[in-house]
């Protein structure tokens, strides 16, 4: 068995693919390695330094640890979801395709029937996770959700380079076989933040008062929602609130303003 090496895995999964009929099935897979190719021509990733391992309704793909995982995280989701964008024009519902993708790094290792190691088992528990699931799910605009290891979150999405926006990804806990309260991160392109993510877990990886903190934790999200309106007791008599008069009631000497219109 050959030395383990370095590898980014990126994983990719055909939303809904079990619930098809197998003709659907089929033409859905010609067009997922279709988008994913094209993907990485336009990202200018070399697809034939590419070790991809067929699972049925996805892909599993081993890249060298030279490739850059900025552009995958960055460049490549966003060809990604354009490709997709650009299938949604033509297909029908019964044919339609979105995508769950994952990203994670490590040391993988080949033997004679394929590759092993534990980033490959991290990578597919990402993309299975049903956290992501219910992201995009709750997502009906959306074409794609992704998912990134902390290990990537930290080390590239954090950092905001290039084609990469840290405040619209979202942390999240996964719990499922080997993996026990693993965080990960989650964005939905096309959403400022990841819809139907569970608010269970505060984003620390910025000071407190930095913007990206505030939004992608759930206490900066719901600080961001104004308080709504004071609630106008219906009995007779003024109400005052802070430097504003309201009115309530009709015990009021001469015309009464409602709304701007002029009542007499």
């Amino acid at each position: 068995m050959a030395a383990p090496t370095p590898h980014s895995i990126l994983v990719v999964d055909i939303e809904g693919f079990g619930k098809r009929s197998n003709p659907v099935q089929s033409s859905l897979r010609d067009s997922m390695y279709e988008v994913v190719r094209h993907a990485f021509a336009d990202a200018h990733l070399n697809w034939a330094d590419v070790h991809p391992q067929d699972r049925g309704d996805g892909i599993l793909m081993l890249l060298p640890a030279a490739t850059s995982v900025v552009a995958l995280a960055g460049e490549l989701v966003r060809a990604l979801d354009a490709g997709l964008r650009e299938k949604a024009k033509i297909y029908t519902a019964a044919h339609a395709m979105r995508f769950r993708v994952a990203l994670h790094q490590g040391l993988c290792q080949r033997d004679a029937n394929g590759w092993v190691g534990e980033a490959i088992n991290t990578a597919s528990r990402l993309v299975d996770a049903q956290v992501l699931r219910d992201a995009l799910a709750a997502a009906p605009t959306a074409v794609l959700a992704f998912a990134v290891s902390d290990e990537i979150y930290r080390g590239v999405v954090r950092h905001d380079y290039r084609f990469v926006d840290s405040s619209t990804f979202g942390p999240a806990v996964l719990n499922v076989k080997e993996l026990r309260q693993e965080r990960i991160w989650i964005q939905v392109p096309g959403y400022p933040y990841p819809p139907g993510l569970p608010d269970e877990m505060p984003a620390d990886d910025a000071p407190l008062g930095d913007p990206r903190t505030r939004s992608a934790s759930p206490e900066g999200r719901h600080a961001a929602r104004p308080d709504p309106s004071p609630r106008i007791a219906q009995s007779g008599g003024f109400s005052f609130h802070g430097s504003d008069v309201r009115v309530a009631g009709d015990q009021v000497a001469g015309d009464k303003h409602v709304w701007g219109r002029r009542e007499r």
